[in-house]
């Protein structure tokens, strides 16, 4: 029995593996684009697989696909949806613009596996054909957006829930930190002090923040053009299709999902893609800043900061004994970086559109997808390996709270900033504390000094002191 069968397109005859459910214009793509190795993610044939059942089943109900052949083609797409048959979608992520050859695998494969439900043989497309009934009133321009949206929709909905556990974690420290002080730096020089716990805090809004702005601007990927058909005219469809499928589709995916404003704006535009792109270059930038500030907090130990101590996942040299490295912020950097190139190609992408179609969408869908993949999969990791395993190194935080020449900003308000810095300059140069030079210059009681330059009292505003004193006479009287 041979290994291979013939089919036939628009192009003449094709060879393709006897067994396979993809056909003849799939082969032709795999012989034309052998270029990464690297096929379609799963999120983008799960929404593919959603938009063909979503079709299908409108086509159903207004008489345009007959009752048998639907329902063999929802079955079919139903066990995409499920993940059966990934491994039949084998074309190259980098492939011919507008994922028409992914588009025609998704085809290929449903219509195979409806005829074979329907009693019919690999290849033999009298039943149901890619083209006639699988894509019945369907445009790959109108489907790849669709899907490629509604793709990053549900992608995301994995994505949020670690950014959610990474804030809880940040403010579990900060809480737990929050007695600790330490010295603040800014220009990498010795700043006014703080609570270690502020600094954490600070960490874990920034990451809200990130999430807050990705769920903004992903909510204009929720307007799809499906049914927009070859240039978003709507050619070949019943009136009531667009509304009807984007209902199914809404209905089987759990998404909020609602027909675009103009259908042509949702072919030509694919904006949302850049936004959310965007938006998840935001979310590395702010991780390679937090990873590389834990890096430098937990440098050490005898000749660096050393003010917090990472859990200890692995050695860190072939050479050095005993060294371990920050092996879970260095991963969370590199990984941000391959985010921000990504982000590079979606933009290029995104402007590269004409006239009535933007024909780069695979490879915005690929990079999107992979972004929201990797960063997932690393913060997930950042949370886990290394902030929840965070401790402090107490005495260290306190001697340099204790040691940083900006204690004397506290003293400004009291004795003026020229004769602050005339006593950071001597504190600089002989290398005795703050506390002890203003004490020696008699400018303020030993009950002012002790007070004013609390290491505590900085982190926090506070009213002067007599201002202060004041109101607690008020207070008491």
């Amino acid at each position: 029995m041979s290994d291979l069968r013939k089919e036939k397109d628009s192009l003449g005859f094709v060879e393709v593996p006897a067994k396979a459910y993809y056909g003849a214009q799939t082969a032709r793509a795999v012989e034309n684009f052998p270029i990464s190795g690297m096929r379609a993610h799963p999120q983008l044939i799960r929404a593919l697989g959603m938009v063909k059942r979503a079709a299908a089943q409108a086509n159903k109900e207004l008489g345009l696909v007959d009752g048998k052949r639907a329902d063999a083609i929802i079955q079919a797409a139903q066990e995409v949806i499920d993940g059966k048959w990934n491994g039949e979608f084998v074309v190259d992520v980098f492939q011919a613009g507008a994922g028409v050859s992914l588009h025609m695998n998704t085809n290929e494969v449903i219509a195979n596996r409806a005829n074979e439900i329907l009693g019919g043989k690999l290849g033999e497309y009298a039943q149901v054909h890619p083209n006639d009934h699988v894509n019945y009133g369907q445009s790959t321009n109108d489907v790849f957006p669709t899907s490629m949206r509604l793709a990053t929709l549900l992608a995301l909905d994995t994505f949020y829930p670690v950014l959610d556990k990474l804030t809880a974690t940040f403010a579990e420290k900060a809480q737990a930190f929050h007695g600790i002080m330490k010295s603040g730096r800014t220009h990498m020089q010795d700043a006014v002090p703080m609570r270690l716990g502020q600094e954490f805090a600070a960490y874990g809004l920034a990451v809200e923040k990130g999430r807050q702005f990705l769920l903004l601007a992903s909510a204009t990927l929720r307007e799809l053009g499906l049914g927009g058909s070859a240039v978003g005219t709507g050619i070949n469809t019943h009136p009531d299709y667009r509304v009807k499928a984007v209902a199914h589709l809404a209905a089987i995916s759990g998404q909020t999902l609602v027909p675009a404003q103009d259908m042509r704006w949702a072919m030509q535009s694919n904006a949302c893609m850049a936004d959310v792109s965007s938006a998840l270059r935001g979310i590395a930038l702010e991780t390679i800043r937090i990873s590389n500030d834990i890096r430098l907090l937990s440098s050490g130990p005898n000749t660096g900061f050393a003010e917090i101590f990472l859990p200890s996942l692995q050695p860190g040299s072939s050479i050095m004994p005993g060294k371990i490295n920050p092996v879970i912020p260095e991963l969370a950097a590199m990984v941000s970086f391959q985010v921000i190139g990504n982000d590079t190609a979606v933009a290029y992408a995104v402007q590269a559109g004409q006239l009535e179609l933007n024909v780069m969408m695979p490879t915005m869908a690929y990079n999107v997808l992979q972004s929201i993949t990797i960063l997932g999969s690393m913060l997930r990791q950042f949370d886990q390996q290394c902030v929840r395993g965070i401790t402090a190194n107490e005495q260290r935080c306190q001697m340099y709270a204790q040691s940083t020449v900006s204690l004397a900003t506290a003293l400004n308000p009291y004795i003026g900033y020229a004769k602050a810095a005339d006593i950071v300059k001597e504190s600089v140069a002989t290398g005795r504390s703050i506390i002890d030079i203003a004490r020696e210059r008699k400018q303020l009681t030993e009950e002012e000094i002790a007070e004013i330059l609390d290491p505590v009292r900085m982190t926090e505003p506070q009213y002067p002191l007599e201002v202060a004193k004041e109101r607690d006479k008020a207070v008491t009287a």
